[in-house]
């Protein structure tokens, strides 16, 4: 079932974070830390949407868990899920097909999913989520987790409230076909929340000050754009502010965004990026009712 956020005027920042694989991920976390250590700490935001790879930064981020180990993860025993050119190649077919209509378009993605279902790769996808997050309780602020409903295609919203566990949310909303099996949630089977609606960021309407985070904007922009910029489509939001890769971090991700050899690459670009735009987020950070504690020596 899809559960629709209730606007709320309290909550004044909001934090969307989108999707963008493994690099993705890592130059996620690398842009929180810095900024963390530049005294914007954007896990304190008032609700944080996390889908994807942005829902394994998000959850890590919300529960004050320590950025930096996604520049290096420890190793984890056991196999890893591999990447399935073939069927990400199919997936993608669906996805770019203009006449399929959004919902019978994650209806047929779904199919191509629990055909690849693999409970040994959803067990290896649950302990590599584990051990990036650091914790399986849900933070007390409000953290919402996109994913999908591969059987039917319908979009699900978790939150603290929803009774599955912190791991399996966010190993959930990061199954993307192709790159990881669905997961078993309560009894059904779960693929990537991007398939919803990339960055969600609709989740976050109502709030007074908004900040995107999208890693896959890039391929949308020209490499030159500002890495800065304003996207007005979330309804009720007085300042909506979205964070791109910046050139830089272009260049690292190159053209495989699940590339393991350019993870702590990816994390330092976005550790050097957030040098760049911090004096730009503080507004945001600032919100009434919040705090800039500058860490940085």
């Amino acid at each position: 079932m899809y559960l629709a956020p209730t606007p709320d005027p309290a909550r004044d920042r909001a934090l969307v974070l989108g999707p963008g694989g493994l690099l993705g991920t890592a130059w996620m976390a690398g842009l929180a830390h810095g900024l963390r250590r530049e005294g914007v700490d954007l896990g304190e935001a008032e609700l944080t949407v996390g889908t994807s790879a942005g829902a394994i930064v998000a959850a890590a981020l919300s529960s004050g868990q320590d950025l930096e180990r996604f520049a290096a993860p420890a190793p984890v025993a056991g196999p890893r899920p591999r990447p399935d050119a073939r069927l990400m190649g199919e997936v993608f077919a669906v996805l770019g097909d203009p006449g399929l209509e959004p919902a019978e378009a994650r209806r047929r993605v779904g199919r191509l999913a629990l055909d690849s279902a693999d409970p040994e790769a959803e067990q290896a996808l649950l302990t590599v989520r584990r051990a990036l997050i650091g914790t399986d309780t849900w933070p007390d602020r409000r953290l919402l987790i996109t994913a999908v409903d591969a059987a039917t295609g319908e979009p699900v919203v978790w939150d603290r409230s929803s009774g599955v566990p912190l791991t399996q949310a966010v190993a959930a909303s990061s199954a993307f076909p192709g790159v990881a099996p669905p997961v078993t949630v309560q009894g059904r089977r779960y693929m990537d929340g991007a398939l919803r609606s990339g960055t969600n960021a609709d989740l976050a309407r109502g709030c007074r000050a908004l900040l995107v985070v999208d890693p896959m904007a890039h391929p949308r922009e020209p490499l030159g754009a500002e890495p800065l910029g304003t996207e007005p489509s979330v309804a009720g939001t007085d300042t909506v502010v979205t964070l791109v890769p910046d050139p830089a971090s272009v260049r690292v991700f190159g053209s495989d965004l699940n590339d393991p050899a350019a993870r702590e690459p990816a994390f330092r670009a976005g550790l050097h990026q957030a040098a760049d735009v911090v004096e730009q987020l503080r507004p945001w950070a600032t919100q009434p009712g919040a705090t800039a504690r500058p860490t940085r020596p």
